[in-house]
């Protein structure tokens, strides 16, 4: 591909995903140059180019949220089924602090220095522990395709609003269940413990909860696996006791799940 054609693709599609930008205001003040300049950089760019030539997607429609790692961004693909574009942040120094979660996962014992291909390896990871979720019937977004910083999946919500989290939603005992059979599951079926476990990343929806950001999640056999096991369940009875629902002793719910 010529220098010319790149830069006429990449100023296209820039300027087409940053003009949709201009429709939503983000909710942490992420601004338009911003989003542009820091998460639409040229690599970027060319990969969404290629997911739409290889009809992954058929456009995108614009920023629904922003993290401090990444922007979310809502794609409609040539079914017209929605799709989420989570783009991880290639310019950010916060994935230095996510290599505790890869160090001593026996799944990815190779890992290259340098931010960007820790970013790769952590979108990469992130779709491997959907698949695994998602292939023993969890309820996680569907995954679809990972390509250099960006994971395609299902989108979880309408019309490019996401769903409500458990934090958004007024909650019952049955979310307090459902989050502690999730984690049950996600132990015994799918051999993961998820590491960063909250009310922040469990949507709650007409079919019951989906959870998300599983870039955290270990395999069993990683040495912390135990301990990030028993925050999640620390973090998860904090909250729905808060909500004043009647939770089980935490010490407790470890011996259920690991048993």
């Amino acid at each position: 591909m010529s220098d010319e054609l790149s830069r006429k693709l990449e100023s296209k599609i820039d300027k087409k995903l940053s003009s949709k930008s201009k429709k939503k205001q983000l909710d942490d003040g992420f601004k338009k140059g911003k989003v542009v300049n820091e998460v639409l950089d040229k690599p970027t760019v060319m990969t969404l180019y290629k997911m739409i030539s290889d009809h992954v997607i058929s456009y995108v429609n614009g920023a629904v949220s922003a993290g401090k790692e990444s922007v979310l961004f809502w794609g409609v693909a040539e079914n017209q089924k929605n799709v989420a574009l989570k783009i991880y942040l290639v310019s950010t120094s916060n994935f230095k602090k996510r290599e505790p979660y890869i160090l001593g996962d026996p799944r990815f014992s190779k890992v290259k220095k340098g931010t960007k291909n820790l970013v790769y390896l952590w979108a990469k990871k992130e779709f491997r522990n959907l698949s695994q979720c998602f292939e023993v019937g969890l309820p996680v977004p569907e995954p679809i395709l990972v390509t250099n910083n960006v994971l395609a999946m299902n989108f979880i919500g309408t019309d490019g609003s996401p769903s409500k989290t458990l934090l958004e939603s007024q909650v019952d005992e049955s979310d307090y269940l459902q989050s502690l059979s999730f984690l049950h599951e996600l132990y015994q079926k799918a051999k993961l413990v998820h590491g960063d476990y909250s009310e922040y990343n469990i949507f709650k929806t007409d079919n019951g909860i989906v959870v998300f950001d599983l870039g955290s999640a270990v395999d069993l056999r990683h040495p912390n696996s135990e301990e990030f096991l028993k925050r999640d369940i620390s973090n998860i009875t904090r909250f729905f006791n808060k909500r004043g629902i009647s939770v089980k002793d935490p010490s407790v719910v470890y011996e259920e799940i690991t048993k």
